[in-house]
Parts: C-alpha cells; structure tokens; sequence
C-alpha cells in the first residue's frame, strides 16, 4: 500500500508564496539517499534529490501554491492556509486506502493532523508530528520538493525585480529590496505579504518621509 508525506516550506517570508508537497511512495525503498529536512540540506543537494524525486515514475508529487493575496485575506490565518495547502497537495496524488504522515503546523499536532484529515478522501489513515521532516523520510522528501519550489519562484522574482534576497523579514536584502520599491512606486510590489509587519513598515518609513518634506 502506498505510502505519503507532507511538509510546506514558506511559511514566515514576507515574498512569494507558501509551498506545500505531497510526495507518494509504493515503498520509502524507492526514494534516493541522502534524504533529510530540507534545512539541513544544502541548495545543490535539495536540488539534486529534488530532481530524482520529480524524475522517478514509481514517485507520486503533488504541489500547491498558496499566493501573496490568499494569504493577506482577512477571513483567514496561516495555521489555516497551512492546513489547506497540505491538504491540497496530497488530493493532487492520494486515494483512499494509503496511510501518510505530515510535518504538523500547529502547536497542537493532533490538532493540525485532524484538520488536515478532514480535507482527504474518506478512507484516508493521516498522522502527523512536529519534525517529521527530521524523522521520516517521506516527510522530508515532501519537504525538499517544497522547498525548491518555494526557491525556484523566489528566483523568478529575482529575475522580475532584481535582488530581493530569501524573501524572509530577517534577511537586510529583503528589507532593503521592499524599503526601495516603495520609495520609487508608493506601494508594495504584488509579491509582498501586505499583512506582514516588515510591509507595513516599508510603507510607514515612505509615508514618514513624505510628511517630513511638507
């Protein structure tokens, strides 16, 4: 019986999408070596195994996408959204009868687990833990596929705007990168998080100094 893993990498940057896998196996047997969370990979790595996962006939991969202004939608919240994407990835690959396994995104794993359950097809066996990803390698497979999806849009919008950095608030290219695109077009571009505090503070630092100028 088939056997699945999810895990979402995205979900804190202030750019770009949040990204969800779901990666399905006959038999872990068949995924490549060296699998493990897809932090504590290095980018030509994830991108290696990346590539065998998405190459390997016998893998089931299912993707979703979950944008800027879905996320920035009043009504809803990231436990939700992260509830929704796992949920959505694996109905592109699952079918009643397999049993899988999900990175939690809650504080409350069993929570986050039931929640996710309720999205599946009936007949679905779902469990889930806090670093799974560390523990089960289908879950880090799941997020290794994630996790290179979420870089290669970042990428893409480097190639459309120029350096932004890894899209994370922390990250001084990222901060810098939205601090400037404000200051030149008096708005966010499309790719920000508009309800995250480091947009908000892009758009006040402009609005600051438009009033120091009168």
């Amino acid at each position: 019986m088939c056997r699945f893993g999810i895990d979402e990498a995205g979900k804190g940057p202030v750019l770009g999408p949040m990204i969800a896998a779901c990666v399905c196996v006959p038999d872990e047997s068949v995924l490549p070596e060296g699998i493990d969370d897809s932090k504590r990979l290095t980018p030509a790595k994830r991108g290696r195994l990346s590539e065998a996962l998405l190459g390997d006939e016998a893998i089931g991969i299912g993707i979703a996408a979950v944008s800027p202004d879905r996320i920035d939608t009043p009504e809803t919240d990231m436990n939700s959204l992260t509830v929704a994407a796992h949920a959505e990835a694996a109905s592109e690959v699952v079918e009643p009868g397999m049993t899988g396994i999900c990175d939690a995104g809650d504080v409350d794993a069993g929570r986050f687990v039931h929640r996710v359950g309720q999205r599946l097809p009936e007949g679905v066996s779902l469990s889930g833990e806090h670093g799974a990803d560390e523990h089960h390698a289908i879950v880090g497979a799941a997020s290794v596929v994630a996790k290179v999806e979420r870089d290669r849009r970042v990428a893409a919008l480097e190639a459309a705007y120029g350096e932004v950095g890894s899209g994370y608030p922390s990250d001084p290219t990222t901060r810098e990168f939205l601090a400037e695109y404000v200051a030149e077009n008096g708005e966010l571009p499309e790719c920000a998080r508009a309800s995250w505090k480091t947009s908000a503070d892009a758009l006040a630092a402009v609005e600051q100094g438009t009033l120091a100028e009168f």
